[in-house]
């Protein structure tokens, strides 16, 4: 591990500054990043303490409806927060699924999102190649062991999956990432904040060096949402495929679905065609929901290992879609 400054930033506009400095990092829960360190895939020179920042671990509701979260808010103070319980259950199903009780009570919102695949040879402690750890170098996964990787939005550059439950549940939520950063910030779709290997492999996110999130914001109440996770052990295991759905219903018929994967791509997958065919649909129709779900997935081209996921990814998709149907108004 190599060795590094601490700074612990008293204010945003400190920490926004200091963020900004070559190869400096922030620190918040530091469950990911100290995973970095260890591994070689992170080598800050410097480290920045945001834990102190003022407000950013706040819930709270938005002007116009919809709740704000704060990036430092806690997974288990987020999953066990009255309104999100209440009003995105998708997003507290999705948190409690995340991780062990003792690190989602370190982990923060604006982090876990933050996370980089769990692809072994990204994390390999010796050298292999990886675009995403050496560009250029090739994926040694595109032939070899990808039986948990890919199935929609890889390349020959890269076929790695984001490991992130809570980030499933927030693009299936039509989430907006709010950002600060010396130049500016911005609002960054959920469906749009992970990056496709499609130009530069070796991206994770879209975030800018410095680009700190200041929170999360979600739309109007979506009750009607789940969130199922598909593992190979109950406790403390990453999705081989997860789904996440949020549905308005006109009695047990579909007005607007909306509908993530996680688990199959380097970003949650919505599913945007069979979401159009939705509407209209009973919830009880298994036949008819079952070929909108086929129909998104026009676009699936297994690995050598992992075409087992195609068929596993459709069921989900279906089972979500009924258990949120099933979730109470």
């Amino acid at each position: 591990m190599r060795q590094f400054a601490y700074a612990r930033a008293t204010g945003l506009d400190e920490a926004i500054a200091a963020g900004a400095e070559p190869e400096t990092a922030f620190l918040a829960g530091g469950t990911e990043l100290l995973n970095w360190l260890r591994l070689g895939i992170a080598t800050p020179a410097r480290i920045v303490d945001i834990t102190r920042l003022d407000g950013l671990d706040r819930i709270e509701a938005l002007p116009h409806g919809g709740l704000r979260i704060g990036a430092l808010a806690r997974l288990n103070d987020v999953a066990q927060h009255e309104v999100v319980m209440r009003d995105y259950p998708v997003l507290s199903q999705a948190i409690l699924k995340a991780a062990s009780p003792q690190l989602r009570n370190l982990a923060t919102i604006g982090g876990n999102p933050l996370q980089k695949t769990r692809c072994p040879y990204f994390r390999a402690e010796e050298t292999l190649p990886c675009n995403k750890r050496e560009p250029g170098s090739g994926c040694s996964a595109l032939h070899g062991i990808n039986d948990r990787h890919a199935i929609f939005g890889w390349t020959d550059d890269c076929v790695a999956t984001q490991p992130s439950d809570p980030a499933v549940a927030l693009a299936a939520l039509d989430a907006v990432f709010v950002t600060a950063h010396r130049d500016g910030g911005r609002r960054v779709p959920a469906t749009a904040f992970h990056t496709l290997p499609d130009e530069r492999p070796q991206d994770h996110n879209v975030l800018r060096h410095g680009e700190l999130i200041l929170g999360i914001e979600l739309p109007a109440p979506a009750r009607r949402s789940a969130y199922l996770k598909i593992r190979e052990r109950e406790s403390y295991e990453y999705a081989i495929v997860s789904a996440a759905a949020a549905l308005d219903l006109d009695g047990s018929r579909i007005v607007r679905a909306r509908i993530a994967l996680g688990g199959v791509a380097h970003r949650p997958w919505r599913l945007n065609e069979a979401e159009e065919r939705f509407t209209g649909i009973d919830t009880g129709d298994r036949d008819a929901l079952r070929d909108a779900i086929v129909a998104s997935f026009g676009e699936a081209r297994a690995l050598s290992h992992n075409a087992y996921k195609i068929p596993l990814a459709r069921n989900a998709a279906l089972r979500v879609i009924e258990s949120a149907a099933r979730m109470p108004s």
